[in-house]
């Protein structure tokens, strides 16, 4: 019993390392994004197949071969952008966010592009926008009548050409039809968001870094971390990576005391970002 008890012993640690190494890293073909902070290392796998702009974006600013605009001259220029950057926002039990050379939150590149998500590959096509009994779906944050207006009603109105009382009730019929049809990729659509259908995308889990924004097609240089997963956040943010090593560091930065915006009371700062060669 001794000797098998030892060679299963011995058998779990030479197996253990390769599945370790497994769970790190996915895709060998994805380069490794290694991320120097004042608070340690963190090395992020990129996803350069499912979300090749981003990545590509990502990597060009990361390391000095992407053309942005400077904040403080304003003209065009290169250089390794999140060098010096901070994490300007940190909410724990949700996410930290940087990549803003303002620091506040209003700062980019100069420029935006588009999102990469397939929101068919998110399962976002099955879900009902509307349930049955009223209830709308999590996803959609809606919580009064006013959220229920503006979100759901009024892209209707405006497609369906309703722009008086008398067309609402011309239309009674087909309008409840079309909300009984409503799922959340097409609300989301409605609201402008663009889907690709030849992408693998990725759910915003535990440990993805994703790209921050102000609305469909708004990306640039600021992205955030998930501490948790976060669902509600599916189909509105391109999951460009995941974090395969140091999510201690992350969950530390998690961690630290905030003011006011959510911003660390002490430096949070990114020393550079470099892609592991």
């Amino acid at each position: 019993m001794r000797i098998f008890l030892a060679s299963a012993i011995l058998m779990l640690l030479t197996v253990q390392p390769a599945l370790a190494q497994e769970a790190r890293k996915t895709d060998p073909a994805n380069p490794v994004a290694v991320m120097k902070t004042n608070y340690g290392e963190i090395q992020i796998e990129l996803f350069s197949k499912d979300a090749p702009k981003t990545v590509a974006n990502f990597i060009g600013l990361a390391e000095g071969t992407k053309e942005y605009t400077d904040i403080k001259t304003g003209k065009k220029t290169k250089g390794n952008f999140f060098d010096g950057v901070v994490f300007h926002r940190v909410i724990k039990g949700f996410m930290i966010q940087g990549g803003d050379p303002k620091g506040t939150g209003t700062g980019g590149t100069g420029y935006q592009f588009e999102d990469e998500i397939n929101a068919t590959a998110l399962g976002l096509d099955s879900l009902k926008a509307v349930q049955k009994g009223g209830g709308v779906h999590s996803y959609l944050s809606v919580r009064s009548q006013r959220d229920f207006q503006r979100v759901i009603l009024m892209p209707l109105y405006r497609t369906m050409g309703i722009r008086s009382q008398a067309d609402l009730d011309a239309k009674k019929d087909e309008l409840q039809k079309k909300i009984n049809e409503l799922t959340v990729k097409k609300i989301y659509e409605n609201q402008g968001y663009i889907y690709s259908s030849n992408l693998k995308s990725h759910v915003p889990k535990r440990g993805v870094i994703a790209m921050a924004n102000s609305g469909p097609n708004t990306n640039g240089s600021q992205f955030f971390i998930n501490l948790v997963d976060t669902p509600h956040l599916t189909g509105k943010h391109t999951v460009f990576g995941k974090v395969i090593k140091g999510m201690d560091v992350v969950d530390k930065i998690g961690g630290v005391p905030v003011g006011q915006g959510s911003k660390p009371k002490k430096e949070v700062r990114i020393i550079s970002v470099r892609v592991k060669k």
